[in-house]
This record gives C-alpha cells, sequence and structure tokens, in this order.
C-alpha cells in the first residue's frame, strides 16, 4: 500500500520539480533582462556614440539628399526603427530645426573652449578639468546649464564613504548581536532579543530615511559638532541601521551551526562561555560572517532612500565624511526624471545603473571565492 501511494506521488513530485525550476530559471533570465536593458542604454556613452557638446557641427539643410542615409541617421541620432519611419520632410524639418539652435547660441559661448567639449568621453567622465573660470581642474557633475558635466567622481567617493560608515557600524554590531543572541544568551532572552533585531528589516527604508533626517542628524550634529547637518556621516550611520538586521540573521545563522560539540571541548579544557565563542565558535563559522559582510555591502551600495534623504545631495569632490555628498544610486533616482530619453544625460544615469550592476556582481564573485578558500582551510583543504 505504502510503495502504491509512493508511485501515485511520483506524477506530483515531478510536477513540483518542473514548477520550482521553471520559476528559477525565469528568476535568472528576468535578471539578465534587466541586466541587457540597463547595459542597452548605456551602451552609447561606453561606444563613445554620444555627444554632449553644446557646438557641434551642423549640416545644411539642403545637403539631405547629398548624404547617405546612414549619415543623416547618425547625424540626427536617430535609432533604425525611428529613421524608418520617417519621411524626407520630417527628415529635412529635423535638420533644420537643428540648424536653427545652432544659430540661437549666445556668441559669449562660441569662443567657449568647452562649448565644443564632449563631456561623456571617458576623460571627462573619470578625470578632473579645468573648467571655463574655473583655477585649477576639478571634478565636477552638473548635469544642468548651458554645457553639462559629468564627472562621476564625486558620485562614486560619495558611495563609497556611506557604504563603508555602514559597514563599520552595522559589521561590529551585527556580529557582537549575533555572538551573544546565538553564544550568550539565555533561550529566553533569545526568542524575544532575536525576533526584534530581524523585525527591524520590514522597517522601509523611506522611514529610516526620514528618522535619520529629523533626529539621527541632529543628534549626531549636537555630539560631534561638525558643520554640515546632512552629510555622509548621518546616512552612513542610518544605512547602517537598514543592514544590522541582514548581517545579524546570516551570522547569526553560521554561528548557530557550529557544531555545539566544539563549545563543550573549549569549555572542558577550562576555556570561559566569551573565550569559546570568540576563539573557537567565531573562526569556525567565519565562512558565513564573511558572507553576511558582503551581503551587507550589497546592501549599503543598493541602497536609494536613506542616501537621498540624510545624505545632504551634494555632489562635492571631498573625502571627509562629514561634508554632504551624493551617492550613484541617490543621483539615478533624483535626476531621472528629469532626464530627457534618449539623450546624454539619460544614457549616463543607465551607465551609473550599470556600474551598479558591475559592482554588486564583482562584489558577489571575489565573496564567493574567498568564503570557499575559507571552507576549505576549516576543512583541511588548502
Amino acid at each position: 500500500m505504502g510503495l502504491k501511494r509512493g508511485h501515485k506521488a511520483r506524477p506530483v513530485e515531478r510536477v513540483a520539480e518542473i514548477l520550482i525550476f521553471t520559476v528559477s530559471l525565469s528568476t535568472i533570465a528576468l535578471i539578465l533582462l534587466i541586466f541587457i536593458f540597463v547595459g542597452r542604454e548605456a551602451f552609447p556613452v561606453l561606444l563613445g556614440k554620444t555627444n554632449s557638446a553644446l557646438i557641434q557641427p551642423v549640416i545644411p539643410a539642403a545637403n539631405l539628399d547629398q548624404l547617405r542615409p546612414e549619415e543623416v541617421r547618425e547625424y540626427l541620432g536617430l535609432t533604425a526603427q525611428q529613421f524608418k519611419e520617417m519621411d524626407r520632410e520630417t527628415l529635412m524639418a529635423l535638420m533644420e530645426s537643428r540648424e536653427e539652435a545652432s544659430n540661437d547660441i549666445p556668441e559669449s559661448f562660441r569662443n567657449d573652449p568647452d562649448a565644443k567639449a564632449n563631456t561623456t568621453q571617458f576623460r571627462y567622465l573619470i578625470r578632473p578639468h579645468q573648467w571655463t573660470g574655473y583655477d585649477r581642474p576639478e571634478y565636477i557633475w552638473q548635469p544642468v546649464g548651458t554645457i553639462h558635466k559629468y564627472n562621476l567622481m564625486p558620485l562614486i567617493v560619495g558611495s563609497l564613504k556611506v557604504t563603508l560608515i555602514g559597514l563599520l557600524f552595522a559589521v561590529p554590531v551585527s556580529l557582537g548581536a549575533a555572538i551573544y543572541v546565538s553564544q550568550l544568551a539565555s533561550p529566553r532572552v533569545r526568542e524575544w532579543v532575536k525576533p526584534g533585531i530581524e523585525l527591524l528589516a520590514g522597517i522601509p527604508s523611506v522611514v529610516m530615511g526620514v528618522f535619520a533626517l529629523l533626529l539621527l542628524a541632529s543628534l549626531l550634529q549636537r555630539i560631534f559638532g561638525y558643520q554640515f547637518r546632512l552629510n555622509a556621516f548621518v546616512a552612513g550611520i542610518a544605512l547602517g541601521l537598514t543592514a544590522v538586521p541582514l548581517i545579524f540573521s546570516i551570522a547569526e545563522d553560521a554561528l548557530t551551526s557550529v557544531p555545539r560539540s566544539y563549545t563543550q571541548a573549549a569549555l572542558a579544557l577550562g576555556a570561559s562561555q566569551w573565550q569559546a565563542s570568540w576563539q573557537v565558535v567565531l573562526p569556525a563559522a567565519l565562512p558565513g560572517v564573511f558572507a553576511a559582510a558582503v551581503l551587507g555591502f550589497g546592501r549599503c551600495i543598493g541602497e536609494t532612500m536613506v542616501v537621498l534623504i540624510a545624505s545632504g545631495n551634494a555632489s562635492t569632490m571631498s573625502w571627509s565624511v562629514f561634508d554632504s555628498t551624493r551617492s550613484l544610486t541617490a543621483t539615478i533616482a533624483a535626476e531621472m526624471a528629469e532626464a530627457v530619453a534618449g539623450g546624454h544625460h539619460y544614457r549616463v544615469l543607465f551607465l551609473l545603473g550599470t556600474m551598479l550592476f558591475a559592482v554588486t556582481f564583482v562584489t558577489n564573485f571575489v565573496g564567493e571565492l574567498i568564503i570557499h578558500r575559507l571552507k576549505g582551510r576549516m576543512e583541511g583543504r588548502g
């Protein structure tokens, strides 16, 4: 009878396996499609096919019939589908409009070398440039105004500052809480503390950002006495609060999974409970603890609302943690709605998104390699 029930259950199990496989494959495919979409929008910047220069070469509309179709399409910045749907009169009107716009440029800008600079080139995106009116080369992100400046370094430095501050705050707090809950706390205390910490993950990031804006920023300014109320330090501490539940949960699971025989052996040799936790259990759980820190980094680098609300949103190039700053994610959130679809500002914002994807992928990949190496050492394979 038992064999019959098992025989009947096999088709159901097979269907469940197929459903699980399909959902998993669909999730991977969805992530891949998102990355392809973001990368496709940033591809023109990577290939140098965008031009943000105020003064660009102008082809008279009367020369339309003398140009090859591909030259007209590239000159007007049209996609192949858009060019195919336009007739000669529409193309002529677009060329005339571009010619008129070139004639409307003020004379003061015609002699400005910055007006001819394509600021989407990598030398302007990464390296400092001495713009007109500045006495030295500067890193400037200024996508508005007559001459658009798209230097990415202030945003990269801002993201790194708030992320590292968040990790420096979250990792010790989370790890200490995980050691206490898994190794030192009584069962009754553990039943209350563990769910309480994990419930913090349910707080929306916008609520955490408002908390940092209204309360945390004023409190930290009174304690440390810095000038700018909203800065990288405030945003980093708030980021750390959002990352604590994630890091704590994974680290606590890793510490709990260490066999109790390790602790019992250490205690039998005369070690205290704290010595056994710190010198025996923690090294044995190091791969899981490192994985928690890597996921915490991904949580902090990808957070948007907390940084957008609490960092001050000043895209200045400063290494001080007490200066206002802006991250890559906050820039995308603040400016995407104002960017013209298909324009150079729009493409650069998608380039920021591609960079975030790449950083997350590389971080997880390197973290996985280190975790495997740590596991190999623990198991005596390396």
